[in-house]
């Protein structure tokens, strides 16, 4: 079951000026290790959310959230630029 680790202040904007929310997402896998990914929520307009594949993969959630604290806007470009639409559930 996937749970929220952090959501960011950052706002990461697209060329048209939507802005989307990053957040860091992570759930255990069936070895005990820790998957984390980001999420890209829209911030005040509709859109679809988007995520990445799996960004890290680490031994606790403890160890996932400290990934998590380091990341900084430049990385959440780059992972925007990768992220892709969530397909409804």
């Amino acid at each position: 079951m996937p749970e929220l680790i952090r959501t960011y202040q950052t706002h990461i904007r697209t060329p048209e000026g939507a802005a989307y929310i990053p957040r860091a997402v992570a759930a255990r896998t069936v070895d005990g290790r820790w998957e984390a990914w980001l999420e890209f929520e829209p911030a005040g307009h509709k859109g679809p959310s988007l995520h990445t594949e799996r960004e890290t993969t680490q031994a606790s959630r403890t160890a996932v959230e400290t990934w998590a604290a380091g990341l900084e806007p430049v990385y959440f470009e780059g992972a925007f630029a990768r992220a892709h639409v969530v397909a409804a559930r």
